[in-house]
């Protein structure tokens, strides 16, 4: 099953040991210019998979919030935005041990698996991070406030969303990434917990059944689907096979992935691509990738398992949703 559901979060798991002086050089005042609610809107589709901002400080979290990367390295260490840009950058284009920032996060969730971008998305996020106050979970505060920072406050201006309707693709997004965040923390606390080959287990007999309690929640009907299957009932059809051959275009080109939305009478079809990233590999990668023993799990689960052979940055499969006109 598809490991990409904690795909798309920016882990910035930093380490305390980095030198903040090798960023010294840097220009302070970034030259380029970016929308607020695009670089929301960015991070909340990559990154809240797994740096939810709502999710309890041990149960069910598989990444640090936002605000505690904030608090720590420009709160308190005070990074310019031009050296916090750089940092994030840096970090997400090479996620390594050495390369990390807030070590004990890295300690406690591990490294986030290498995964593409769209073009400047990153930067973005990082922008937006240091320049507006970022949601914070309840018990963030008297956390941080507990390590000695009595006098925290956030830093940043308050975010003012800019006012729209909502659109069939807004919300097929939303079930979309509401869908993912449910099975994503499933998931990767179980590989956390138990391992890879537990979170196949897992992946065999909970994730349809999640995601089929998702479609109660938002009266819709949400199916992950995919031209090189593992489970039958994952098949794309016909006309599914059409929009995952365009988005794999789109993902090569490195292209911003658009939802594709299509009205059928009373009825709304939204698609959506499903990206691999590192951690995906595991257990849908090339033999090199998947090991032995996960092999042989693979083979008893699924005889007929479609699903391997993917590299970082492919379409592994999409979002095929659909729902009411409203």
């Amino acid at each position: 099953m598809k490991k990409i559901f904690i795909l798309f979060s920016v882990v910035l798991l930093f380490s305390c040991n980095k030198k903040k002086h090798s960023y010294q050089d840097i220009d302070k005042t970034p030259s380029f210019a970016y929308q607020p609610q695009e670089a929301k809107d960015l991070m909340e589709k990559h990154c809240y998979t797994c740096h939810s901002p709502t999710a309890d400080e041990v149960e069910g979290r598989i990444a640090p919030p936002f605000v505690a990367i904030k608090a720590r390295y420009i709160d308190k260490e005070g990074y310019n935005k031009a050296e916090f840009i750089k940092a994030v950058s840096d970090f997400v284009a090479n996620p390594t041990d050495d390369n990390a920032l807030l070590y004990g996060a890295v300690r406690k969730f591990g490294v986030m698996p290498k995964q593409a971008f769209p073009d400047s998305a990153t930067v973005k996020i990082a922008a937006f991070i240091y320049d507006y106050k970022v949601e914070a979970p309840v018990w963030f505060k008297e956390h941080w406030q507990g390590h000695g920072n009595n006098d925290w406050e956030q830093s940043g201006k308050e975010f003012v969303a800019v006012a729209k309707e909502k659109t069939y693709a807004d919300k097929g997004l939303e079930y979309a990434l509401g869908t993912q965040k449910v099975l994503g923390k499933n998931l990767m606390g179980t590989i956390q917990k138990k391992g890879t080959i537990e979170a196949m287990a897992f992946c065999n007999i909970q994730a349809i059944p999640l995601t089929d309690s998702m479609s109660v929640k938002y009266n819709a009907t949400i199916k992950r689907v995919s031209d090189k299957n593992r489970n039958p009932n994952n098949k794309a059809n016909a006309e599914e096979l059409i929009y995952i051959a365009q988005f794999k275009k789109d993902l090569a080109a490195n292209k911003e992935p658009k939802p594709v939305i299509v009205e059928k009478g009373d009825k709304v079809h939204f698609y959506y691509p499903i990206p691999t990233n590192a951690m995906c590999l595991q257990c849908h990668g090339t033999s090199d990738n998947i090991k032995p023993e996960v092999q042989i799990k693979i083979k008893g689960l699924y005889p007929n398992d479609l699903a391997t052979g993917y590299s970082e940055n492919e379409v592994r499969g999409m979002w095929s949703i659909v729902f009411d006109k409203k």
